[in-house]
């Protein structure tokens, strides 16, 4: 008898020790892909629900997440669309699970493409940036800048910075 109950031991003992190693496993994968995880996908999960980002100017952006790349996240409220590239958002929230890896259109999908559709359009458009606000309609859209016309009476385009850019709001 004695033998029976020290193999019994030994199969719970060996029973504990898999279950503990399979728990340590699962808790380094689930670690090793949170590090993974980029703010985009995260974001691009939310596509359709509600979020709130905040821009590094401080201003927050509310509305459902209607599109969302690599670079960039587009957030509707009723009429207004906003579009802010992922590099001006601080924070998010709410935020859950992360959406499957982006494809290879979206990661090719740039705001270069999506800015030169508004210009294309004609749209009235708010570019917010570190320096201030301006309004008016793209009327060029390069690599790195894009020529707005101004709203207001001021002579010729006014070329903007993509990177000092935060945000491009429909008006």
């Amino acid at each position: 008898m004695r033998w029976e109950a020290l193999f019994e031991d030994l199969a719970g003992q060996l029973d504990a020790a898999e279950r503990a190693d399979d728990e340590t496993l699962v808790a380094e994968l689930t670690e090793a892909e949170a590090g993974r995880t980029s703010l985009a996908d995260r974001i691009r999960a939310r596509q359709g629900e509600h979020v709130r980002l905040r821009l590094r100017t401080g201003e927050d952006v509310v509305g459902l997440v209607l599109d969302a790349a690599p670079q960039w996240v587009l957030v509707g409220d009723r009429d207004r669309r906003t579009l802010a590239p992922l590099a001006a958002v601080q924070a998010a929230w709410p935020l859950g699970p992360v959406a499957p890896e982006a494809g290879v259109v979206e990661r090719r999908l740039g705001m270069a493409h999506v800015l030169r559709v508004l210009a294309r359009e004609g749209a009235r458009v708010r570019v917010s940036c570190d320096g201030g606000a301006y309004t008016g309609w793209l009327t060029r859209v390069g690599a790195d800048h894009v020529d707005l016309r101004p709203a207001t009476g001021q002579a010729g385009p006014l070329t903007i910075a993509l990177a000092a850019v935060v945000s491009f709001s429909t008006v």
